[in-house]
Formats: C-alpha cells, sequence, structure tokens
C-alpha cells in the first residue's frame, strides 16, 4: 500500500481460501439484527451464510457480510426486504462494478454542493484537494462513509485520490501540501465516522498501532474504524509506537488483538514482534503493511489486504 511519494494505495484486496468466516451469533452483533431475522432472511431470500467449517456449520464469509450489510442499510432506509435481498445479492466478492454503478453521477459545480445529490465522485474530491478546498473535500469524504462505509471509501474515494495526487507530484514534483490536507481530512473522518460506531460487542480491545519509527499511520486509522463499525472496541496507538510501550499497553488492557502497520522496509524487521508479552487469555498478533520483512515469529499473522486484515482481527473478537 505505497506509492511512490509514501502516500498509500491499493494491495487488491481478496479474502484467503482459510478465511474461517463467522457464526451466526457473531454476524448477529455486528449488523445488530437479531439472529431469528437472519435465519429468515437466509430462508425466504437466500441471503445467508455460504461456507462450512470443517466440523458442518455454516459460517458467513466477507463476502456474506457485505451483502447482509447492505441489505440492512437498504432496509433502513425504507426499501421493502425483498427488493433489498435482491440487490444486496447483487454485490460480488468485491462488490466494486455494482457500488460504482450505484453512486450518482455529480457534475462539476466549482466546490458547490449539488442539491438532490450527497455522494461525488473521487476525482471531484482531488480536484477540491488540489484546490485546498478542505470543506468540500470533508463533505465528500463523510458522504462517502456514511453511506457505503470505511472499506468501500476506503477503495472507492480515498485510494484514488491519493493515486492522483501522487501523479501529480510526479508530474510536477510539487503538491506535498495537498497530500497533507487530504490526510487531514481523511484522518478527522475516520475519527469521526469510528466514534459513531455501535456500542461494542467484545469487552476486549484490539490495539492498532505503527512499528517503531513507522509515521505512516492513516491505514492503521481506517482499519480502526472499520472495526469500530463492526463492533469491535478499539484503541489506536499511532505513529512510531516503541514496542515497549506496545507491551505495556498490551498487559494493561489484554486486547484481544494486535495490529502493527509497517509501510516502510527500514521499520518492517519483525524481531521485535517475538518480545511482546504472552497474555492469558492471549492476544492474536496480526501484521500488514509493504514493509514487513519475511520469517516472522510464530503465530504472528501476516494480512496483505483490507478484508483480509478486518476477518484477521474480528476472528478474535467474538
Amino acid at each position: 500500500m505505497e506509492t511512490r511519494s509514501g502516500t498509500v494505495a491499493d494491495e487488491g484486496m481478496p479474502v484467503g481460501d482459510e478465511e474461517p468466516g463467522y457464526g451466526i451469533g457473531a454476524v448477529a452483533r455486528m449488523l445488530g439484527v437479531p439472529a431469528p431475522t437472519l435465519r429468515t432472511w437466509n430462508l425466504r431470500y437466500g441471503i445467508g451464510p455460504s461456507r462450512r467449517s470443517p466440523g458442518g456449520h455454516r459460517r458467513y464469509d466477507d463476502t456474506d457480510l457485505r451483502r447482509l450489510t447492505e441489505m440492512n442499510r437498504l432496509i433502513h432506509a425504507g426499501m421493502p426486504p425483498a427488493d433489498a435481498a435482491r440487490q444486496a445479492l447483487r454485490l460480488g466478492p468485491r462488490a466494486r462494478d455494482e457500488a460504482e454503478r450505484a453512486m450518482p453521477p455529480v457534475p462539476d459545480s466549482g466546490g458547490a454542493p449539488v442539491p438532490g445529490q450527497s455522494l461525488m465522485p473521487a476525482a471531484m474530491i482531488a480536484r477540491a484537494a488540489a484546490a485546498l478546498d478542505g470543506a468540500t473535500v470533508s463533505r465528500g469524504l463523510e458522504a462517502a462513509l456514511r453511506a457505503h462505509g470505511v472499506v468501500w471509501a476506503w477503495e472507492h474515494v480515498a485510494l484514488p485520490v491519493f493515486a492522483a495526487i501522487c501523479r501529480r507530484q510526479e508530474e510536477t514534483g510539487a503538491g506535498v501540501e495537498i497530500e497533507h490536507l487530504f490526510t487531514d481530512r481523511l484522518m478527522t473522518a475516520l475519527v469521526t465516522f469510528a466514534s459513531r460506531a455501535p456500542r461494542p460487542v467484545h469487552p476486549r480491545p484490539v490495539l492498532l498501532a505503527c512499528a517503531e519509527d513507522e509515521q505512516h499511520s492513516l491505514p492503521a486509522h481506517a482499519l480502526a474504524a472499520a472495526l469500530s463499525g463492526l463492533g469491535a472496541q478499539t484503541r489506536v496507538l499511532g505513529a512510531r509506537t516503541p514496542y515497549p510501550a506496545l507491551a505495556d499497553a498490551m498487559r494493561r488492557l489484554g486486547p484481544a488483538a494486535v495490529f502493527v502497520w509497517s509501510q516502510r522496509r527500514v521499520t518492517g524487521d519483525p524481531a521485535p514482534l517475538a518480545a511482546l508479552p504472552r497474555l492469558r487469555p492471549a492476544s492474536r498478533i496480526v501484521v500488514g503493511g509493504p514493509g514487513w520483512w519475511d520469517a516472522l515469529p510464530r503465530g504472528v499473522v501476516r494480512v496483505t489486504a483490507f478484508h483480509e486484515a478486518i476477518t484477521a482481527v474480528m476472528t478474535s473478537v467474538r
């Protein structure tokens, strides 16, 4: 997730073949939908778990979860359940083309909002960032987060805008101020979104931090916002977290999972991870980012994609 300028870009977001999936109780807590309602949706509309565990139990995977999230959103917006299910079932494993087609086009209005339309394309947000129009950037980001959630906003808005900013930097050798403004507004939007998340469903929190001397903390905040929306209790320790400080936080909070981000090779030495405390009950250690070297300590899970990171963490938050 690194570009030449050091900002974040897409790694592609596959769901691993070994993903254990979610039980109906976990999905009910994540969505705030009673388990009997989920069973009814499965029986009536065919929108239910698509996997089976080795023991034969039905399990929901990330695609199932995205479909149920979309169905729930549409029902709350006033759509009949049958129609909401039909629309949600059109979401494929990536749900990208459908989501893009569903987003209404917004003509260039010089930064002024268009009546009746709350979403604006990434290109328009990028133009607003280039003009240092922070208010329009914030409106666009907040609307995308409200309408589609963190993962969609990250993939369809944040990453394309960062890519446009990087192209401008490569072509002109300038534009750091644009990158900084967009990063600041995106960080604010993510933190605000996470603060409005539903009440956590698990007493043990998730710790998110950057590797020691790693200053790129935006991916950790994005993951925290996504996890918060799923009912996880998160604590973001931020950039340049010394490993002794992370270890102390683990002892004090007893987290269900710990996520550590490394974007640059110079910060990706995995050896200090072996010295993190072994707690009871155990904390799952998950690392992400292109900076990590090979030969991770035993038991450390490495993820290379947003949905994979969500799955790896939420498996521990049940």
